[in-house]
């Protein structure tokens, strides 16, 4: 406001200088203002503008989500509901529904984001050919490399157990993405609640046993990479020591 008052104030004293001296009686010149006026959005209450926010809210979710939906057939779906009228689906049926479109789009995204990573695929390829021709890797049927560094003399778990291990993981060029050496801390988990290569790797360790695993991309996370570290495709390598079977 200030800025526009001295604009003002200067354009009046411009022109009364300019008026003193030709020294010749002149008419005052009006100092017009424009003021352009913004049209407000109007709504007819509080609810309608509520309304109106809700629906841009979703629509902004679900576009970020890029997920296509038809507003018109939205709109007839949150009027049957609301309204109480007879619905074309049952409630289960809608969850159903919703469920398997999100999960159907959320892997084409992920599959079309993962194009960019393909070249990790083909490095992991060529990395695995390379070691399994090492003498002391061990190939099993699923392309699942492993090394025995100490082989244990406890029994071995089944994929309903709780272990309790030492691992240290890297990306096959040696970046550390996880290791609870580092950290100084063991880690308990099921054996079937981890990452396939991980699953099958377990149940062939008597415990006491430290193996070194080399699993493929799809033994890993494959598609989907894990965290800011592990891209898509990424081949993974760990050390693990299977330290107990937790009861």
């Amino acid at each position: 406001m200030k800025i526009k008052l001295l604009a003002i104030f200067a354009c009046l004293v411009s022109l009364s200088s300019v008026a003193q001296t030709k020294k010749k009686p002149t008419t005052k010149p009006k100092l017009t203002i424009s003021v352009t006026k913004v049209p407000l959005k109007e709504f007819a209450n509080q609810v309608d503008s509520v309304s109106y926010a809700v629906g841009v809210l979703v629509a902004q979710n679900f576009k970020s989500q890029k997920v296509t939906l038809n507003p018109a057939m939205v709109a007839k779906g949150f009027e049957a509901a609301t309204q109480g009228g007879a619905l074309k689906m049952t409630e289960q049926e809608c969850q159903n529904v919703v469920s398997a479109y999100m999960m159907k789009n959320q892997e084409a995204l992920a599959l079309e984001k993962s194009k960019e990573f393909l070249p990790n695929k083909e490095a992991g390829e060529k990395f695995l050919a390379e070691n399994k021709k090492k003498d002391s890797i061990m190939v099993t049927s699923s392309g699942l490399q492993y090394k025995i560094i100490k082989l244990g003399s406890g029994p071995k778990p089944v994929a309903t157990d709780k272990v309790k291990t030492h691992y240290h993981g890297t990306l096959i060029d040696g970046t550390v993405f996880d290791s609870s050496v580092q950290r100084g801390e063991p880690i308990s988990f099921p054996v079937n609640g981890v990452i396939p290569g991980w699953v099958e790797a377990l149940q062939l360790m008597p415990v006491g046993s430290k193996f070194k695993l080399f699993i493929p991309e799809n033994l890993a996370y494959g598609v989907r990479g894990g965290g800011q570290t592990i891209k898509p495709y990424s081949a993974l390598v760990f050390e693990v020591e299977l330290l107990e079977i937790e009861k």
